[in-house]
């Protein structure tokens, strides 16, 4: 079996689809959205995660660590930590081992209405370790929150198995969806139209992002996209949040955006009640 990189499960979820469910996070992303909440799920490789908000400066990792220049996730400087603020993140499992830990709350999950939702980092780039886990799950709701990156082989295997799909769209324009997420938006825009004629039940999120996403303009264009879409179920819209670069330290990286994060998004939720579509905010 291929074995995955995992960064986190998520139990009594209720923002990840239908009824209560549990998240898994698969590590590794090849977006670089400017507004990313889970900087920890970017990279593909294992790395230390350190609360460093409550160090209390003791130097006591730097004594053991043999690579001061480049962390090589060795885990010396976690048994050290008097506070127990370092953690390596990023678990290695095999597809049978997280599906039988899964399915252990099968029972509990069916009867809330719920189901197991895999999410990111980007689940759909480790899809042979996602594709073996999904067809273990037998029995219970299987979801995805995706960019939908992927191409278009990969997301018709993975959707075609699927319950149900929640995408983000997060521009129509091409140069600005690269110039904030590190690439183009060509692939999900096919994956999305092969979405919207599938049949197969889905979600739309649209992160709002100030100055952005979130002119008029450009919701109109993604709203336009949508129409006459098989099984929408609606659209949701998450306007930014500041606190979304709380974690960047934790994991060594900075926090550098392209807009202004004091600045509250444009809320255009008529404008899809104009198209026809459902939405809400959440």
């Amino acid at each position: 079996m291929t074995k995955g990189l995992i960064f986190d499960v998520v139990e009594f979820a209720v923002q990840d689809g239908p009824g209560i469910r549990t998240t898994v996070f698969l590590k590794g992303c090849p977006l670089k959205c400017m507004w990313c909440h889970n900087p920890e799920g970017i990279s593909f490789k294992k790395e230390l995660m350190v609360s460093t908000a409550s160090c209390i400066k003791c130097r006591k990792c730097d004594e053991v660590c043999n690579n001061p220049q480049c962390c090589i996730s060795c885990g010396r400087c976690i048994i050290v930590c008097p506070l127990r603020l370092r953690k390596i993140c990023g678990t290695e499992i095999e597809p049978l081992e997280l599906a039988s830990r899964l399915l252990k709350d099968k029972d509990f999950l069916n009867k809330n209405g719920g189901g197991i939702t895999f999410s990111g980092g980007e689940a759909l780039s480790q899809p042979e370790f996602l594709y073996e886990t999904l067809i273990l799950l037998g029995g219970v709701h299987k979801a995805i929150e995706t960019s939908g990156y992927a191409h278009l082989d990969v997301f018709k295997r993975i959707v075609n198995i699927l319950d149900l799909v929640i995408i983000d769209i997060k521009h129509t324009d091409p140069k600005i969806h690269k110039k904030y997420t590190g690439v183009d938006n060509e692939l999900i825009l096919r994956n999305l139209d092969y979405l919207c004629n599938s049949g197969k039940r889905f979600i739309v999120r649209i992160p709002l992002i100030p100055g952005v996403n979130d002119y008029k303009e450009n919701i109109e264009k993604t709203a336009s996209l949508l129409v006459n879409a098989k099984n929408l179920e609606r659209v949701e819209l998450l306007p930014y949040h500041k606190t979304a670069g709380a974690k960047y330290p934790m994991v060594g990286r900075k926090y550098e955006v392209q807009f202004d994060v004091d600045k509250k998004p444009e809320i255009n939720v008529e404008i899809f009640e104009k198209f026809g579509i459902r939405s809400m905010l959440l």
